[in-house]
């Protein structure tokens, strides 16, 4: 499999990249694991229960949610691209492109209007149009080396 095979793999049905997502790539669940357990095993709990009486750091009080914040984020990992199954396991947009047989939205005629695309519209913004309209016009081999969005606001 050339490098441009492997890469295309990784351009997710609705055309945002999965390998600039930080849940593929696994280093913000990594480092919020390592956290978790420097945390525990200084047991900061206690540090921050006692700084929490202190007015300058009040805001020790949420330590409790910040470490079940930290929790979440060590979840935050995908072990595989939407490709294989990762992403959401509900997601409309992989089972209307597989039920198509296409390789992506870029196929569909109906990518610009298409409300499945609408879920992503909060964490993305635009972005999953942009890169949409990109590989439609110069093709994936283009779209993997150049500029991809991952996150656009709508203007």
């Amino acid at each position: 499999m050339s490098d441009n095979e492997a890469d295309s793999n990784l351009i997710a049905y609705c055309g945002l990249y999965c390998g600039d997502c930080f849940a593929h790539k696994g280093k913000i669940a990594d480092l919020a694991r390592d956290l978790r357990k420097e945390l525990r095993q200084s047991k900061f709990d206690k540090t921050a229960e006692s700084l929490s009486d202190i007015p300058f750091f009040k805001v020790f009080e949420n330590y409790g949610q910040c470490y079940e914040v930290l929790g979440a984020l060590v979840k935050f990992r995908c072990n595989n691209v939407c490709r294989d199954g990762g992403g959401p396991p509900f997601c409309k947009i992989r089972k209307c492109s597989q039920k198509k047989g296409i390789e992506g939205c870029w196929e569909c005629i109906e990518s610009e209007t298409c409300e499945k695309l609408d879920f992503l519209k909060p964490g993305h913004g635009d972005a999953h149009l942009k890169n949409l309209r990109k590989i439609k016009k110069q093709g994936v081999d283009k779209f993997i080396e150049g500029k991809r969005y991952w996150y656009n606001k709508i203007k």
